[in-house]
């Protein structure tokens, strides 16, 4: 028999359709038959009343997520420490949680996650009572390739209904070929669709920047697949800035900062500390969330361009009476740049982009979405 459509998830609301439906069978000409494709009548349409979100307006409870940033930014610090929470049902920042069991797949770095699972744990947790379901495979993978033995192995040593979250760490130690072949990419984003159909959860892929750090690396049908983009970079005081770039309907341009937190664990063989960090919350950030507003294309060209730029390369703005402290920023002439090669204008010549960059950033201003003084400018 069919499986009823996916909105319709409450079992009691399964069972009702499935009767009122007749168990979901058709009737041809000769005689009854199951359908594979079953048509559902609007009337009999039923909005699911789950929860959105793993973690409210940043992790959707399922989809493909991307996080990305440079090397030694602390994204697998953060993702480490966000889905620990996950795992222990914890509020994350003043956001709900949905509580899940999570699978952290270490294709590098395994020593060190070893040395971070011990910090969270040694700061945060007691062996004696707690045991959040959070499991950690450290192996090489070709997701493509591999990818039926990995949902088998996970199936066999987790329920399937009780994933929150499955980690890739990285997409570069994961993905068989190259990513910036459009082939290689497909199949890769096609396997990491299996874990999120199977499981039904979260899938978190750990990504890097290229030589063009305003961008993830690799070919864009990997960017147009996801369901959340999250970019982490480190600012001028060395905390860790996560920015959601792109949420599927939800909200966009929200940012908070976190610091690494030196953890002593102990002695190595050779009697040298061993050492690594948590992730705490901290103050300050690039940029609060952005306002959901209808904006014409020259202005979300603009900020999207702006946001970019400070992701890049943003600095502290020098203190001023008309900047909010702490605000990180970057000059016009910088964001201006970004929105000429960030195709702000059609038209080729100079003048067409200046006016269409003029265009757009007037309307972020009188928006207050964008901020600016003197030469700087910065997202409000």
């Amino acid at each position: 028999m069919p499986e009823p459509p996916v909105w319709v998830t409450d079992p009691e609301r399964r069972a009702a359709y499935d009767q009122e439906r007749g168990n979901n069978r058709q009737v041809k000409p000769n005689g009854p038959a199951d359908h594979h494709f079953v048509l559902v009548r609007s009337k009999d349409v039923t909005l699911s009343t789950a929860p959105n979100y793993l973690v409210h307006g940043l992790i959707p409870r399922e989809g493909l997520i991307l996080v990305w940033g440079p090397p030694k930014c602390g994204k697998s610090f953060w993702v480490f420490d966000l889905t620990m929470r996950i795992a222990l049902g914890w509020e994350y920042r003043g956001r709900c949680v949905e509580q899940g069991t999570v699978v952290y797949v270490a294709c590098e770095g395994e020593r060190g996650l070893a040395a971070r699972n011990k910090a969270f744990w040694q700061s945060h947790l007691d062996r004696e009572t707690d045991d959040p379901p959070f499991y950690l495979l450290t192996t090489r993978l070709n997701l493509p390739g591999q990818i039926d033995q990995l949902v088998t192995d996970i199936t066999a040593q987790i329920p399937a209904a009780q994933a929150g979250a499955i980690v890739l760490d990285t997409l570069n130690r994961s993905i068989a070929g190259s990513e910036s072949d459009d082939k290689d990419m497909s199949a890769y984003v096609a396997a990491a669709d299996v874990l999120r159909e199977r499981f039904k959860c979260a899938v978190i892929i750990v990504h890097h920047c290229g030589v063009d750090a305003t961008r993830p690396r690799g070919h864009t049908s990997l960017t147009g697949a996801v369901d959340a983009q999250i970019a982490i970079k480190r600012d001028a005081e060395n905390k860790i800035i996560t920015l959601v770039e792109w949420m599927k309907d939800g909200p966009e341009g929200e940012n908070f900062a976190s610091r690494l937190e030196p953890v002593n664990l102990g002695f190595n063989d050779n009697g040298l500390m061993i050492s690594s960090c948590v992730v705490a919350a901290t103050e300050g950030s690039s940029a609060k969330a952005v306002k959901k507003t209808k904006l014409p294309d020259a202005a979300k060209i603009a900020l999207k361009q702006l946001t970019n730029a400070i992701i890049k390369a943003g600095e502290l703005i020098p203190s001023a009476s008309g900047v909010p402290d702490g605000k990180l920023g970057v000059k016009i002439d910088l964001w201006r740049q970004y929105t000429y090669q960030g195709g702000i204008s059609d038209g080729e010549s100079d003048s067409a982009k200046r006016n269409a960059f003029n265009r757009g950033k007037e309307r972020l201003i009188a928006e207050e979405i964008v901020g600016i003084w003197g030469e700087w400018a910065w997202i409000c």
